[in-house]
């Protein structure tokens, strides 16, 4: 049925405008004999009538002892106002599109309301559709438990709508439409000499989105990665060709790189508002048990974990960072904590191991008088924690180092 899964973002359909110029996009695919699924986001940013965030800070005002069930009645409007609003945008334009909530799209979730798993999909009410010719228009970020009570998928819960369609239908490719040419090698807000990667596997990207580049939301790449379905990032407001992901290794276009050696790292991304947490105790069972049980119960998460005989040195996530202070003075742990800082991480394929490459690094970023806090690496990436106020310039020197222009 050559299905082509389309998904825009919030500021691409927020104005009349913008809806007009997605639907000449989604109505192009149908021109070119392909069936089109279009996934929507609320419309617009924080602040905008039916944004997200807008919805939340309503129920937030108007009834704050609100339950995460009612919560996610609320936030899934946003999205299902602007499903309706696209459909009827296309209808206007000579095609005929419908409509579809989550869970009229067979998205069937369990009830961890604000963060459903997706149990599965059920494509059969999309597949009529396209078989009678119509466009599906269908809100992300949401779906249906089996007892019947709506849920949201979480922070980036449209781009795991679209992958998950992409799995269910089958489709040729998952199409993320957002507001840039494609995934950069760096935040071009930071660096000006960004430029855009013509393919990128899997790996590399989900390293990237895990690390901070908001491009598209991990989850959606370990979906795609599940299914070997090909995903394309393309620019709303441009005919630029894009990013490719998909699961091929090794073969990149090398037009923005050195061809002497410098094609190591594919991209720098960078994380915020991060604290370094240092707990000194002697190493026991015990100690560990303990420290490792309360983070767990309170449900936050560490990363840049290195354990040593007297100390425990990790990093969370500065929003928690004065609950674990009350926990660890609780349990009369000595500690030290260095709030505001940044992970800078250089992502490319099995680095790791390969001589000389945290040399540079380290070399690169002490030349501007930067110092690291901790450091951790995988097979696709090596991270430096370093403090806020030094996050552009790290990222612009491993930039340059690494001549990813």
């Amino acid at each position: 049925m050559n299905i082509i899964i389309q998904k825009f973002g919030g500021t691409s359909v927020a104005t009349k405008e913008l809806r007009e110029k997605v639907a000449r996009k989604v109505i192009q695919t149908k021109e070119e004999g392909k069936s089109p699924v279009v996934v929507v986001s609320a419309m617009g940013r924080s602040g905008d009538p039916y944004a997200t965030d807008t919805l939340i800070n309503l129920a937030n005002h108007v009834f704050p002892e609100h339950s995460s069930r009612e919560l996610d009645m609320m936030m899934a409007c946003g999205e299902i106002i602007s499903a309706v609003i696209m459909a009827n945008t296309i209808k206007f334009m000579g095609y005929d599109a419908v409509a579809l909530a989550g869970f009229q799209a067979g998205i069937i979730t369990d009830d961890h309301y604000g963060d459903a798993e997706v149990i599965r999909v059920d494509g059969e009410n999309i597949l009529s559709l396209i078989k009678k010719g119509k466009i599906p228009v269908v809100a992300g970020f949401q779906g249906i438990t089996v007892s019947g009570d709506i849920t949201t998928l979480g922070r980036g819960g449209s781009d795991t709508t679209a992958a998950l369609l992409g799995e269910a239908l089958h489709a040729d490719v998952v199409e993320i439409y957002t507001d840039v040419d494609g995934v950069m090698t760096a935040d071009p807000r930071l660096v000006p000499e960004a430029k855009v990667i013509d393919t990128i596997c899997y790996d590399e990207i989900y390293q990237m989105a895990e690390d901070g580049a908001k491009v598209v939301h991990p989850r959606a790449v370990e979906i795609a990665r599940r299914g070997n379905i090909t995903l394309k990032i393309k620019n709303t407001f441009s005919d630029a060709p894009g990013t490719t992901i998909n699961g091929q290794m090794g073969f990149r276009n090398k037009s923005y790189r050195s061809m002497a050696g410098d094609d190591l790292i594919t991209a720098i991304a960078h994380k915020n508002n991060i604290t370094q947490v240092t707990v000194y105790f002697e190493d026991s069972v015990e100690a560990n048990e303990l420290l490792m049980n309360e983070l767990t119960i309170h449900h936050i998460s560490i990363d840049l974990i290195n354990f040593f005989a007297d100390r425990k040195i990790f990093t969370i996530d500065e929003k928690y960072t004065d609950l674990l202070e009350q926990i660890l003075a609780k349990h009369h742990y000595q500690y030290q904590c260095i709030r505001g800082c940044s992970k800078i991480t250089a992502i490319g394929h099995k680095i790791r191991g390969v001589p000389g490459v945290m040399a540079r690094i380290v070399k690169a970023l002490s030349h501007q008088g930067i110092k690291i806090l901790q450091t951790s690496d995988s097979h696709t990436t090596i991270s430096c924690l370093v403090r806020g106020e030094d996050m552009e310039r790290a990222v612009n020197a491993l930039h340059r180092e690494f001549q990813l222009s």
